[in-house]
């Protein structure tokens, strides 16, 4: 019998005890159930005791989070978080190093529970931790614990940053700006004054006054892990926090002293895995780096501005360069204002020779294409959106050079003609364009190349076709083509097409076929027929005259017993072609060859084959295979394909022409029953299709795919 829902079971233990097995009810009261624990281990007073998770953490029950106890928790009995909370702050005021040091740890370790940091904070322990903090008397390990817990206090957000005086602060930074033997006090600083950069404005600008760019970019550039990474911490909340202009020449003095380099280098490439908060710290400092283009992405065009009217007048001149501008000189002020106006029209395609030689109707805009490429890279690039607190999506490229946006712009710029010129757009079709180029830099981005000649590499083989290609499949996904439904008709229709395919094979063979003999002299002078008998066991065969009429089962003098077939054998496995030579001719034979092994006596034979066409090869080669190989893989032919298009597939392998697979009436019926979707094939029936040699019927939401040659039909 199942326990009731609000009973858990758990284990609690407590050192030097025998661990209890419970069933925890939740709706009984914590107090009554901490005083069953402690009876029965003889313990009094169960008011000064508490259940702690034995893992982890090491987080206090509570009645406010005891509904997250599981089945199977393990449990430990501890002393309560405000007896706790009292016995560790009196010992900070031990003058034993050691003791401090040790309650100090302890501190740190309970500090990240709510619980426990109330009872500390109440007891003014962040005062204590504060002047520990402030002395400064041991910068080992007392100072990085102390450091430790003072932080995990003030992140429950109980006391507000802005508390901390000044002198707190500078004495912290003091420690960031010190060349310490023990790495994890400056790492446990800078910390403590990212988490103060961000909380508090203020105190923030203090920070960045005493914190100079250049000690950040020495903690940066250790072999220290965890330090570079409180150091890029810091780096980035004190780019957040300044303002535009300060922003711009914090990162112009960063990058001459090379940091995009070193961290292209030395933290992107590094051996060491980089962490998920190193991650986000790029990330967001890639975000602050291209959000210094904010401000030109918002400026509208003003006619009457100097300065835009300069940047357009050298457009235009490196669009026409001009001899010394010679051909202007000697002309008049309206034939220089038609010129140039003539160029400003030009624009809309001269940017690559081949442009020049379109039709007009296929002019690719150049100012309209620059513009919505610029607004499409700086969406893709979240340019001037707040950054996220918890991504980690950035990009390697963007620190592989300078100027990234605007080389990124130029090889996308090549792309958006590259696929207007594949697309054969015209006017009409900008939007659509514009939608196959999102898509291509959407899936480039997401592959995040490390460089951006590797970016190009990749965008440059993502070709319009390929998109089709990747769309269509995606679509196939989308509507279900593995849905629940769509399987259990598939198995519904699997012994049918079984059967179906089975039928047409056996009466392909019954039906026999012509061969041709070559002689020794490679001439085919001589026709034999062969077929399989009504009853399924033997084969039947004989010589007949050229011309005559196909010869009956029971006519044909020769026999072979399908039991007593061994293997079938192809192309330059077949005896009588390995005694042949290497020539052309051979060659083309050779892919027409089959034969079937047999037992005759105690010796092998063979019965040699030279199918008068490939297309004669497939019934007779893959129908002795064995049934069972041949259904299964016709049956994932049939299956396999997406869609009609895909049909000509079926047709790739040798051994496999269209008549393979063959419906009949049946079968037609039972797929043309089909409803899915809203496009053809969906709309109630099976789309036809052209095919070289037969006629195409699938169904796309289905997978299927059946082909039917003209001479099954």
């Amino acid at each position: 019998m199942a326990p009731p829902r609000n009973v858990v079971k758990i284990a609690i233990q407590m050192p030097g005890a025998i661990p209890q097995l419970i069933q925890l009810d939740q709706a009984k009261p914590l107090a009554a159930v901490l005083k069953e624990v402690c009876s029965a281990w003889n313990l009094n007073d169960p008011e000064h005791y508490a259940l702690q998770y034995a893992d982890g953490h090491r987080k206090y029950i509570t009645e406010n989070n005891r509904s997250e106890i599981k089945n199977g928790s393990i449990l430990s009995l501890s002393i309560a978080p405000d007896k706790e909370a009292e016995r560790l702050l009196n010992a900070l005021q031990s003058g034993n190093r050691e003791v401090k040091r040790e309650a100090l740890s302890r501190l740190a370790l309970l500090a990240p529970d709510l619980t426990f940091a109330g009872e500390v904070i109440n007891r003014d322990g962040l005062q204590h931790l504060g002047a520990i903090i402030e002395d400064g008397d041991d910068l080992g390990e007392v100072l990085a614990h102390g450091l430790r817990a003072f932080s995990e206090l003030m992140e429950h957000g109980v006391v507000s940053w802005e508390t901390l005086s000044s002198n707190f602060v500078k004495k912290v930074v003091s420690y960031v700006n010190m060349n310490l033997m023990d790495a994890s006090v400056p790492q446990l600083a800078l910390g403590l004054l990212e988490s103060l950069a961000l909380s508090s404005p203020p105190l923030g600008q203090l920070v960045k006054q005493e914190v100079p760019l250049e000690r950040l970019l020495v903690h940066l550039q250790v072999l220290n892990q965890p330090l570079q990474t409180k150091a890029m911490a810091l780096l980035t909340a004190l780019l957040q926090n300044a303002s535009f202009a300060d922003r711009q020449t914090m990162l112009d003095y960063l990058w001459r002293r090379n940091l995009r380099q070193f961290i292209y280098k030395n933290i992107i490439h590094s051996p060491t895995p980089l962490g998920d908060e190193m991650a986000h710290h790029l990330y967001v400092l890639q975000a602050l780096m291209l959000g210094l283009l904010e401000p030109r992405m918002r400026t509208p065009l003003d006619p009457y501005n100097q300065e835009q009217r300069e940047q357009l007048q050298a457009l235009r001149q490196a669009a026409f360069e001009l001899d010394g501008e010679s051909q202007g000189s000697g002309m008049s002020a309206d034939r220089r204002r038609s010129l140039c106006a003539r160029e400003f029209r030009k624009l809309g395609f001269s940017f690559v020779l081949e442009n020049s030689s379109r039709e007009d109707k296929h002019e690719c805009p150049f100012a309209r294409s620059s513009i919505q490429l610029t607004l499409l890279l700086c969406e893709l690039l979240h340019i001037g959106e707040p950054c996220s607190e918890t991504a980690q999506d950035f990009s390697p490229m963007f620190f592989g050079q300078d100027n990234s946006f605007q080389e990124l712009f130029c090889v996308c710029i090549q792309l958006l003609n590259k696929t207007w010129k594949e697309m054969r757009a015209t006017q009409e079709d900008f939007d659509k364009v514009m939608q196959v180029v999102r898509e291509q830099l959407t899936r480039t981005l997401a592959l995040k190349p490390t460089s951006l000649e590797l970016f190009r590499t990749k965008v440059n083989t993502l070709s319009y076709s390929e998109v089709l290609r990747l769309r269509q499949t995606e679509r196939m996904h989308q509507e279900g083509t593995m849905a629940r439904p769509i399987l259990e008709l598939r198995e519904r229709l699997k012994p049918e097409l079984l059967g179906l395919i089975r039928q047409q094979r056996l009466l392909r063979l019954c039906e026999g076929t012509l061969f041709r003999k070559i002689s020794s002299r490679r001439r085919q002078d001589k026709v034999w027929f062969c077929c399989l008998s009504p009853n399924h066991k033997m084969l039947q065969y004989g010589d007949v005259e050229e011309g005559a009429a196909q010869p009956s089962p029971e006519s044909l003098p020769d026999k072979l017993p399908v039991a007593e077939m061994r293997a079938l054998l192809l192309g330059k496995d077949c005896p009588h072609i390995r005694e042949k030579g290497s020539g052309k001719q051979n060659k083309d034979i050779c892919e027409l060859a089959f034969s079937v092994s047999y037992d005759a006596g105690e010796e092998e034979a063979y019965l040699n084959f030279i199918a008068p066409s490939k297309r004669e090869v497939g019934p007779w080669a893959v129908s002795r295979r064995g049934w069972t190989w041949s259904c299964c893989w016709l049956w994932r032919l049939s299956f396999g394909c997406w869609s009609w298009r895909m049909c000509p597939s079926l047709t790739s392998r040798p051994l496999c022409p269209p008549h393979l697979l063959t419906t009949t009436s049946a079968m037609t019926a039972a797929l043309l029953s089909l409803k899915a979707g809203p496009r053809g094939v969906e709309r109630g029936g099976l789309l036809p299709s052209s095919h070289s040699q037969g006629r195409a019927w699938g169904s796309p939401m289905l997978g299927l795919s059946v082909l039917v040659s003209p001479a099954s039909c």
